[in-house]
């Protein structure tokens, strides 16, 4: 099975939930088809520069090359890796590099007849639960989830250490002494913010603070993650590779580390992230985890039983790029029995 065509498109989107971040620098549909006649189609990030690296390089290093193992799919990224190093390493490369990684996987899925998470071994977990993401509280619990990630207040003010007290009290209230609460500070905090909001909600049993500092600030989250305990300390969806992890762990910076695998280098590196965790007794929880391509790598390993929903994807009118994706029932997520990643692409967002 060797590769004949590979295309890099960027989605049309019109209708998009408030507040969603796919009309930035971001995802891209990677499709890869082959003289077998299956086609593997994957998810990246990079906006339209994304596509450009992979229409106007990768695609040159790719088309030829034979698709028959996972084997062949890790020798495949190296070497898309190894010839993006003069601008790549991170970023917007790794991003596109992530799409053909996932697009790959979804190939070999389908050509073994199997689901993507059968080549990863098998189902560990044949159901994932799964936390909502936002401040639809009493719909969330209603829906069914018992476990938040609630908005802080976004700043250093009093009034946004008020505004994280306030959504904490309530996402306790509503998810119970049972629920698992947390938070997403998205680089909106600085070490004094982060202690002071430790200290405010030390009643409230919130689970992780995540992405409170820049991810360039190492040194300073490996400190503040000691202080802030029992509270841990969440990061790294906006890290690439396994050398990017490499960097968290010898700063001993983070208690969870959340890859996310469209962006980190596609499943093949989110093994070797993988596998880097554990040798540092790190916690693995992925960024965007409910989305098939996370759902599938969560589900097959030991990462924790834990992943990202965001319901407001599902608002009626909204975008709906992949069709058969699986949604939470009773706050559970169950990866789909199809072969590869077990969606398709909605054609009329092109």
């Amino acid at each position: 099975m060797r590769i004949t065509r590979v295309t890099a498109l960027y989605p049309n989107w019109k209708h998009l939930p408030a507040g969603a971040w796919q009309t930035h620098f971001w995802q891209i549909v990677v499709q890869v088809e082959t003289d077998g006649g299956v086609t593997g189609l994957g998810y990246g990030g990079g906006g339209e520069p994304g596509c450009a690296v992979i229409n106007r390089h990768l695609r040159e290093l790719l088309v030829g090359r034979a698709i028959e193992s996972i084997e062949d799919i890790r020798d495949t990224w190296d070497l898309l890796y190894a010839k993006s190093l003069p601008y790549g390493r991170k970023g917007i490369p790794i991003m596109a590099l992530s799409g053909v990684d996932l697009a790959l996987w979804d190939l070999l899925g389908k050509a073994r007849d199997e689901p993507v998470y059968e080549l990863l071994g098998g189902l560990r977990k044949p159901r994932v639960r799964a936390y909502a993401t936002g401040d639809d509280m009493e719909h969330y619990r209603d829906m069914g989830y018992t476990a938040n990630k609630f908005s802080p207040g976004r700043g250093g003010s009093d009034a946004d250490l008020q505004q994280t007290v306030a959504n904490a009290t309530r996402s306790r209230q509503i998810f119970g002494s049972d629920g698992t609460i947390m938070t997403d500070c998205y680089m909106g905090w600085d070490g004094e913010a982060t202690r002071r909001a430790a200290a405010a909600v030390s009643g409230l049993d919130v689970y992780w603070f995540e992405d409170v500092l820049s991810p360039d600030l190492l040194s300073e989250q490996a400190g503040l993650k000691e202080e802030i305990q029992p509270i841990r300390l969440a990061g790294g969806e906006h890290e690439f590779t396994r050398f990017g992890f490499a960097d968290i762990a010898r700063a001993g910076a983070l208690d969870i580390w959340q890859p996310d695998i469209t962006w980190c280098g596609g499943i093949t590196e989110g093994l070797r992230i993988l596998e880097l965790a554990r040798e540092h007794g790190a916690q693995v929880v992925p960024h965007r985890g409910g989305e098939t391509w996370g759902l599938h790598f969560v589900a097959a390993t030991d990462c924790d039983d834990l992943a990202e929903s965001m319901p407001a994807r599902w608002s009626p009118g909204s975008d709906e790029l992949w069709l058969d994706e699986p949604r939470a029932v009773d706050g559970h997520l169950t990866p789909p029995d199809r072969p590869g990643f077990g969606v398709r692409l909605n054609e009329a967002m092109f």
